[in-house]
């Protein structure tokens, strides 16, 4: 039996599947490489999946892990774990052994799902971490000693009824990334998730009637596991290639017809400016999405034009508003000033501006981004003292300092512990970014604050140039001058530096603790 109802109290993460069951059973699920899989198909194996996790002894409430690149495999545990009245725990792919053990042995994790490209590192993940039930293989080659077979387990695993984990269950912990000691694990529940995706669609911003979503960006992050949900709400189809490379993803596009993208700025910068671009057909493209960071005017007049049937959207949040509290529709990114802000709050959320003593701040004042609505998270697992410091008085602190027009648009100018003080005068990185980032030799930037004896802080660019730019002994000098225009004086890097490349997390977004770490130490500043 793999549907039949007990009793709910809330909406689940499996709801949409139950609900694509009965409409659209032989449509088309999910296509990963050459495994192509119906509604129906889809349904019996995560229940099967559900019943072996079961018979491998885990209980309501227990964590089951993976680490993985994306594969219709991780959207089938996605859609087990809770069927098996389980917490998901996507673990995150550029994590060291030690960090993954830190996540799985915080959590206490039951049992681990995990591919063949992270198998080197289970010997070191059993030393670090020896109380998992159960590791299972769920990648292509063969099964090792000592783990267990994903296809055997659901060949032979025996289907149970959906526990319709629901509501206020947590449905999963989800790891950010630490900047600070360790990560923490942010406690979402099955309303906290459902909510956020049921807000995103009520927008119709996101996701094309009948066309296939392509999962480039690691399903491990909770921009892609929302979007993912969302599809899943909708009954719509999920294509997967492992990891986003600008090739897979274009000959994806293609091959499938994709209509939905989620991407990072500096993603979309990959791909636009991909030189063998123009040989494949992006013509089913609709909806770029995007989140982490504003997109360059010169990136999307790039993107437009080279991708000209496609919208896009961004998306303002976080792992802890599951994730999305603001949007910025297609229409916004052809005013130059609302494109650099992060939208308005989306249908599910509310959000606010405030200062130090919480209180609202009129409008065009840079204060602390709150927002409020369930969407927000439950805490974080094991951390009561950084939970109560998160959630006052009703609200999530964002740790974002930004501001809100007259119209309501929220303008997210820094992470407040990014925030440069240079000379007593707060500079925010994002805007000087902006400028620097229109500069016609500019690729991508990054900008941060490093020590400086005269001013405390300097304002200090690292560069990124575009493809076949070489920076003259002036490019600084260059550079400050064409600035000169845009932003205040005290605003304009001080330094500059070109790079290759900038580090980058997992979800694609620029690592400044890893571009200030060599510049403070023996600083007290805090370089997370």
């Amino acid at each position: 039996m793999i549907s039949g109802m007990s009793g709910t109290s809330g909406m689940y993460l499996t709801q949409g599947l139950h609900r694509s069951l009965r409409a659209t059973p032989d449509a088309t699920m999910t296509s990963c490489g050459e495994r192509v899989r119906t509604f129906a198909e889809v349904a019996d194996r995560v229940s099967r999946l559900a019943g072996a996790f079961r018979e491998l002894g885990v209980r309501a409430g227990d964590r089951v892990a993976i680490l993985s690149l994306n594969s219709d495999r991780y959207s089938e545990y996605l859609l087990a774990t809770p069927w098996a009245a389980a917490v998901v725990n996507p673990i995150n792919v550029r994590w060291s052994s030690a960090e993954i053990a830190y996540g799985l042995q915080d959590s206490g994790t039951r049992v681990l799902l995990i591919d063949d490209t992270f198998l080197p590192l289970l010997p070191e993940l059993r030393t670090r971490f020896g109380d998992l039930d159960a590791v299972v293989h769920c990648g292509d080659g063969p099964t090792p000693d000592g783990t267990l077979g994903y296809e055997e387990l659901v060949r032979t695993g025996d289907p149970v009824p959906d526990a319709h984990r629901s509501g206020a269950d947590l449905a999963g912990i989800f790891y950010t990334g630490g900047t600070s000691g360790h990560p923490k694990g942010v406690m979402l529940t099955h309303d906290n998730l459902l909510t956020s995706a049921m807000g995103a669609l009520a927008s119709g911003l996101f996701l094309t009637s009948g066309g296939p979503l392509l999962h480039a960006a690691p399903m491990f992050h909770l921009a892609d596991l929302a979007i993912w949900l969302e599809q899943v709400v909708r009954g719509g189809t999920h294509v997967f290639i492992p990891s986003f490379r600008p090739d897979a993803t274009l000959e994806a596009v293609q091959r499938h017809r994709v209509s939905d993208l989620l991407l990072v700025p500096t993603m979309v910068q990959m791909l636009v400016d991909h030189p063998a671009l123009s040989d494949y057909d992006t013509s089913s493209v609709d909806t770029v999405m995007y989140g982490g960071s504003p997109i360059s005017a010169a990136l999307l007049e790039r993107a437009a034009q080279r991708l000209p049937t496609a919208s896009f959207v961004q998306a303002y949040g976080m792992t802890e508003v599951s994730p999305i509290a603001t949007l910025l529709s297609p229409r916004d990114h052809h005013d130059p000033v609302l494109r650099r802000s992060g939208g308005v709050a989306a249908p599910h959320s509310e959000v606010r501006i405030v200062g130090e003593d919480d209180a609202e701040l009129p409008r065009g004042e840079v204060g602390e981004i709150v927002v409020r609505g369930g969407h927000v998270m439950a805490g974080y697992w094991g951390k009561p003292d950084e939970t109560a410091a998160a959630l006052r008085n009703g609200w999530m602190h964002t740790g974002d300092a930004g501001y809100m027009d007259e119209r309501g648009y929220v303008f997210v100018v820094d992470r407040i512990k990014d925030m440069i003080v240079s000379g007593g005068e707060n500079v925010y990185s994002v805007e000087v970014e902006s400028a620097v980032s229109r500069h016609p030799a500019v690729a991508t930037c990054a900008v941060i604050g490093v020590p400086d004896e005269r001013w405390g802080e300097r304002v200090h660019a690292v560069v990124v140039l575009t493809a076949g730019q070489v920076a003259a002994d002036d490019f600084a000098d260059q550079l400050r001058e064409f600035c000169k225009s845009l932003i205040g004086g005290y605003k304009i890097p001080r330094t500059v530096e070109v790079v290759d490349e900038l580090p980058l997390s997992a979800a694609g977004k620029v690592l400044k603790r890893d571009l200030r770490a060599r510049y403070w130490a023996g600083f007290d500043r805090s370089v997370g």
